[in-house]
């Protein structure tokens, strides 16, 4: 109703899509939608990214500017000093029982790879989350595209980072929302409705 075609790529070992070998990664993720923009979409495309995708969508726009018309980067925090202690992805990593067995259901119910493979991608996952996104917040100066730097007031990213991230972006904007990580799920219709101002060319630029 927007107006906007939107394109819904699922990222390798994710939803109906295989695993294949090697480590997963925020970089290869990247290349993987860099590679998919050029294949598919081929114009520059309104980058929306949630968690782990925001990272991608980060990195594809200051490897390839050319393909992104502007980024929207939701709950997402892009070196370690910016992760809140004790949440989500806290949990994750110290292998949640429940929360495990929830990702673990989901995996077998769509993969193609089977239930069976889980173990191995979930641990692909651990080690990425381990280790990244270590992203200095300096390097983001050189990445002059329109960005929306969106998070939920209780999420996994500290409010100081995510002001930073705005701050260090030249075309960067924040937006706080009540809300958890799962903001998109909790309020799909504030943050529907938010994008979409977005996409159109709100907030104006900064005087």
């Amino acid at each position: 109703d927007a107006g906007y075609q939107v394109y819904l790529p699922e990222r390798r070992a994710h939803g109906h899509t295989p695993d294949v070998p090697g480590p997963i990664t925020y970089a290869v993720m990247a290349d993987d939608t860099i590679a998919y923009l050029e294949a598919e979409v081929v114009r520059p495309a309104h980058l929306i990214g949630w968690s782990d995708g925001a990272v991608v969508a980060l990195m594809v726009a200051d490897r390839r500017p050319d393909l992104a018309a502007s980024i929207a980067l939701i709950g997402q925090y892009y070196n370690s000093a910016g992760r809140v202690d004790g949440g989500l992805t806290d949990a994750l990593t110290g292998q949640d029982e429940q929360l495990v067995g929830f990702l673990r259901e989901s995996y077998a119910k769509d993969s193609p790879d089977g239930a069976g493979h889980f173990d191995e991608v979930y641990a692909k996952v651990l080690r990425m989350w381990r280790t990244e996104p270590e992203i200095a917040l300096a390097a983001l100066t050189e990445i002059d595209t329109r960005a929306l730097v969106l998070q939920g007031d209780k999420d996994e990213v500290t409010l100081a980072h995510s002001a930073a991230v705005a701050d260090a972006l030249p075309q960067g904007r924040l937006a706080v929302l009540p809300g958890t990580h799962l903001l998109p799920i909790e309020s799909p219709g504030l943050v529907t409705a938010l994008l979409i101002a977005f996409l159109r060319g709100w907030p104006p630029s900064p005087m």
